[in-house]
C-alpha cells in the first residue's frame, strides 16, 4: 500500500516554562508503504532525541493500536520538539534535518513551524536555500 504521509497543523503554542515547541511534520516519498514511512519517522525521531533537546513526542494521534490496518498519516508525520534555553540546539536540529534528507535519494521533505513560522526543506533544496535557512533560525535564536 502506497501513500503520501503529509500532515500540516498551525500548532504554535511554542513557549512554556521557557522551551520552545517545534512542530516538524514528514511529508515523505509517496512511493514509500506506510510501514517504511513508519521505520523512517522513528529513525528521525531517535536522531533528534540525541540532541539536547527537552522533549521529542510524535504530533497528534499517538502510536498505532495493534490491529490498525494502517498508520495515521498524522501520527506518523508530526514530531513536536521541545528545545529548551540552551544556544545552539536549534541550530543542531536542523543541521540533523539536514542531515537526514541528504541521507536519502527519496523525494522527502521537512516542514518546520514555530509561533506559526513555517519553513520547508527538501534534500535537493538543502544547500541553495541556505540564505532563508540561516535567517529563518536567526528569526527564532535572536543571533
Amino acid at each position: 500500500m502506497k501513500g503520501n504521509t503529509s500532515m500540516r497543523s498551525g500548532c504554535t503554542d511554542h513557549r512554556a516554562d521557557g522551551a520552545m515547541k517545534v512542530l516538524l511534520v514528514l511529508s515523505l516519498d509517496p512511493e514509500l508503504d506506510s510501514e517504511a514511512g513508519e521505520r523512517l519517522a522513528r529513525q528521525l525521531r531517535a536522531e533528534i532525541a540525541e540532541l539536547d533537546v527537552e522533549s521529542v513526542r510524535p504530533g497528534r494521534g499517538g502510536p498505532v493500536p495493534d490491529g490498525a490496518k494502517g498508520a495515521d498519516p498524522v501520527a506518523l508525520g508530526a514530531i513536536v520538539v521541545a528545545l529548551g534555553a540552551s544556544g545552539g540546539v536549534f541550530t543542531a536540529l536542523i543541521e540533523t534535518l539536514r542531515d537526514w534528507l541528504g541521507r536519502s535519494s527519496a523525494r522527502h521533505r521537512v516542514s518546520l513551524t514555530i509561533d506559526g513560522d513555517t519553513i520547508e526543506l527538501e534534500r535537493a533544496a538543502v544547500a541553495e536555500r541556505r540564505d532563508p535557512i540561516d535567517a529563518y533560525i536567526r528569526r527564532h535564536t535572536g543571533s
